[in-house]
């Protein structure tokens, strides 16, 4: 029986991640051969992967990493089953490891198909489900590339990646903050206009049918009404219905007694109050037309506009 050193142990964890006593277990049942220890604890992993398959990964670690020149940037989140394991120091080392591969790859399949030290990416995870004892998996996986590329990071849980369309000074400053946005807001698009008119007729008729329903019970229990809304997206406010607007605004004005002189100051905000409240799917989905979380007084298609440059893309995964 060969002899087992602090040494063989040692270079058997640093080449694997598996604890102590895992590699001095592998190492025995391996009789010393380095090799086999190894296959020894894939072999624990896909054991431990097999048994864990219909647990649920929704914790684990969102990572971000771009190039060196700015123009690519990979998103990932490395899953796992329990909050402490995401939080430990080594799963979230593994998990900036592989996003750094991940830049590579154009989608999530060629990803785990590709190499990690002589196995593929795949085998990789099922190794470490081995010797961390939980489903690890790739859970989100995003690529974008263009003239300059930022990314943001929030507390390991979401991440998210801009694109814009020149390098210009300050790009990193621009390109995180609109991250930030991506990552706190989420986005389906970058402006109202990519809307199609039949999506936000079905979901204004899906927004005003809870709306209803959540009035009826709340007419039963003598509570104050949702108003229902006639739009929701600035797509559907014409320059008739804007008009129409400032004429309820002036009626509303001169219901109340205010003086016609000051009328003036007064409409454009009621205006804008009506815009605001009539475009709630905009701020949802449409990335440049959000109140920027930074100065909800601005847009964030505004606060854009002063670095004269254009949003060319943005991706976000987060775990869950």
């Amino acid at each position: 029986m060969a002899t087992i050193t602090a040494a063989d142990v040692n270079k058997l964890r640093q080449s694997t991640g598996a604890g102590m006593m895992d590699c001095k277990k592998a190492l025995v049942e391996a009789d010393g051969d380095f090799d086999k220890a190894i296959q020894v604890l894939r072999e624990k992993g896909q054991k431990v992967a097999a048994n864990r398959s219909d647990r649920e990964s929704s914790e684990g670690a969102a990572v971000s990493f771009v190039n060196a020149d700015k123009t690519k940037g990979a998103i990932i989140t490395l899953n796992c089953e329990t909050d402490f394991v995401g939080k430990n120091e080594a799963f979230v080392t593994l998990a900036k490891d592989l996003v750094e591969r991940a830049i590579n790859f154009s989608n999530k399949e060629e990803f785990l198909a590709s190499d990690f030290n002589g196995i593929t990416v795949a085998e990789k995870l099922i190794e470490q489900t081995g010797v961390i004892g939980e489903k690890i998996e790739i859970g989100g996986f995003e690529i974008l590339e263009g003239a300059f590329v930022g990314s943001y990071v929030h507390v390991n849980k979401i991440a998210a990646l801009t694109a814009i369309s020149a390098e210009i000074p300050n790009a990193d400053v621009l390109t995180k903050d609109v991250s930030m946005q991506v990552a706190s807001m989420g986005a389906d698009t970058l402006s109202y206009k990519d809307f199609d008119p039949a999506f936000v007729e079905s979901e204004l008729a899906a927004r005003i049918a809870v709306i209803e329903k959540d009035n009826e019970e709340a007419k039963r229990l003598g509570k104050t009404l949702k108003n229902v809304p006639k739009y929701i997206s600035f797509s559907q406010l014409t320059e008739e219905v804007l008009k129409q607007a400032e004429e309820d605004a002036k009626a509303e004005l001169k219901a109340e007694g205010k003086p016609e002189q000051i009328w003036d100051k007064i409409i454009p905000g009621k205006v804008q109050r009506f815009i605001s409240d009539n475009t709630t799917l905009d701020q949802e989905k449409a990335l440049l037309d959000q109140n920027f979380i930074k100065d909800d007084s601005k847009k964030v298609g505004d606060y854009v506009k002063g670095y004269n440059v254009e949003i060319t893309g943005f991706k976000r995964v987060t775990l869950g």
